[in-house]
């Protein structure tokens, strides 16, 4: 199946951990270490075990269908089964947070693009949660969600991450991963995967913005918001509207995105600046729905969605986006429209 061709996502980049193992108190670099050391385990386990779950069928659904499992802590998925589809809240505040947002991104999909679930045929919805202990990281799999739960077991003034769920854009942006892999499927590395990021950004900011009823001037464009402990200076993870903005931190580091290619960044860390030039094509964007005015996800959004449904490929760069998504806004709403005019400024 083509998500399993894919790379582990995770919402945290490695940079920022290494910036962690660098600048860090000793339980914070030790953690930091830890969460990497997992993160590349993972990756090399995850191949192993890709071509016997190949031979498994999706589970396909009629509507929105939600299983919220909690790993225990420990690291075999799903895990133990909390919640399911129409049941009551748990309790437990990283399920249901789970749930909540996995709907709200089944919604913004299906109510906006009519697209069915992540795979567009009713793909089932599976989350796990407390993945680990104080893992600090969230990551679509190819075939669910996990989420850790931050670095909870150090001292309270040395915390750096929340639980991962309490960021609806996070869970939007994980799983539209999963839709990429179904769509462009824009390969992990340079340009390709920054694209591969920044859609991610996109409808992870949409399916906040779709959920709040919040215009395009009211939203905060900020990736992550509310991820940081109060010992961060930071807003979030990530800035669409001024990248190279989100966190300026004596332990984190400051924010390295670019927001314009005459600052691109050339390197091969970070699969080729995948996190990193992302912000780009997410300013991009933020310009684009800014100067349409109103809802995002209506007509930026559509742009952005058909682009990546019927246009993008595993090489495109940033170049072929740039064609791609100014060509869907004139084939959308007319050549010379508004809406064109947008995405060429």
């Amino acid at each position: 199946m083509v998500g399993l061709l894919h790379p582990i996502h995770c919402v945290i980049p490695p940079f920022m951990f290494k910036e962690i193992i660098t600048r860090g108190s000793d339980s914070q670099r030790t953690w930091a270490l830890r969460t990497l050391e997992v993160t590349a385990r993972f990756r090399g386990e995850r191949q192993a075990l890709a071509e016997l779950r190949e031979m498994l069928p999706r589970v396909q659904t009629t509507g929105k269908n939600r299983f919220v499992y909690t790993a225990d802590n420990g690291s075999s998925l799903p895990g133990r089964l909390m919640r399911s589809e129409g049941g009551l809240p748990s309790g437990d505040d990283a399920v249901d947070e789970a749930y909540d947002g996995s709907g709200a991104t089944y919604d913004l999909y299906w109510d906006i693009y009519q697209r069915k679930s992540i795979d567009n045929s009713g793909m089932r919805l599976d989350s796990s949660v407390h993945y680990l202990q104080g893992y600090d990281n969230a990551f679509w799999n190819g075939y669910q969600m996990v989420y850790g739960d931050g670095d909870e077991d150090l001292p309270a003034e040395e915390r750096l991450f929340n639980r991962f769920t309490i960021a609806l854009d996070v869970i939007g942006h994980e799983l539209t991963h999963g839709v990429t892999s179904f769509e462009g499927n824009m390969t992990y590395y340079g340009q390709p995967g920054a694209l591969n990021e920044s859609f991610s950004d996109v409808f992870g900011s949409l399916t906040k913005q779709y959920k709040l009823g919040q215009s395009a001037a009211e939203a905060d464009w900020i990736i992550g918001a509310g991820l940081f402990t109060e010992n961060v200076n930071g807003q979030g993870i990530r800035s669409m509207k001024a990248p190279g903005t989100a966190y300026d931190d004596p332990v984190l580091g400051k924010d390295p995105q670019p927001a314009h290619m005459n600052d691109y960044v050339q390197t091969v860390e970070d699969n080729g600046g995948v996190h990193i030039n992302s912000g780009i094509p997410n300013r991009a964007f933020y310009v684009t729905a800014a100067e349409i005015g109103g809802s995002a996800w209506l007509k930026a959004g559509q742009i952005w969605y058909v682009t990546l449904r019927d246009r993008l490929g595993q090489t495109s760069n940033f170049q072929n986006a740039a064609d791609l998504t100014y060509e869907v806004a004139g084939e959308l709403y007319g050549t010379n429209s508004a809406e064109q005019q947008a995405v060429k400024k």
